[in-house]
């Protein structure tokens, strides 16, 4: 909880970098947006109600699982693509948000990896502009997550006022570096971040 609360610089610099990536979302936006914030008030609800146990043994295998999404994302994007000219892609898209949001307000590990692996295998578009759109959701999950963690529950604020700011000088230093990278190289660098985050779990 109190990493969620720490985390919202981070998150609020990381958008800021991808300004121009989000030129000509707004749309698309607007439309998961309700379904994020679905998903997290469902994840804040769970967490406050039964602590942080439930999602301990699930997270490295839903973490490895994104990954492989991610990873094989185009070829899940031609597979799919006769499911998009009949809009059953939609209903697959909301759902997915709000899945992955109950599990960014919960727990949060690698939530970033796993709404991309959705966004990335459902939505036709760049994957720096989907990882534009991404970090724009994040924000928002992790956002009415920390305010209700911030009047809820036991933050650490020390803890807060010394992370906060590191988060936002790093939000907008790898906002500035991953803007750079073409779509192959980004989607590496986010797997490998994700494989190893899943194998810090797993031997923790």
């Amino acid at each position: 909880m109190t990493n969620a609360v720490a985390q919202v610089p981070g998150y609020v610099g990381i958008v800021g970098g991808y300004r121009r990536e989000l030129e000509g979302q707004r749309e698309r936006a607007v439309g998961l947006l309700p379904f994020a914030l679905a998903g997290s008030a469902i994840g804040i609800v769970a967490l406050l109600a039964a602590g942080e146990g439930a999602f301990e043994a699930v997270v490295p295998v839903l973490i490895v699982g994104a990954c492989l999404a991610l990873l094989f994302q185009p070829a899940f994007k031609r597979r799919l693509a006769n499911r998009a000219e009949a809009g059953g892609n939609r209903v697959l898209l909301d759902g997915g948000v709000m899945a992955t949001s109950v599990y960014g307000a919960y727990f949060g590990a690698a939530f970033g990896v796993m709404l991309l692996a959705v966004l990335g295998s459902l939505v036709d578009d760049t994957l720096q502009r989907l990882n534009a759109l991404n970090r724009l959701l994040v924000l928002v999950v992790n956002l009415l997550a920390a305010a209700a963690f911030a009047l809820l529950a036991p933050v650490d604020w020390l803890a807060v006022a010394v992370l906060g700011p590191a988060t936002l000088v790093g939000g907008l230093g790898g906002a500035s570096v991953a803007r750079r990278l073409s779509d192959r190289v980004l989607r590496a660098v986010v797997v490998c971040f994700g494989l190893g985050a899943a194998i810090y779990l797993l031997a923790s």
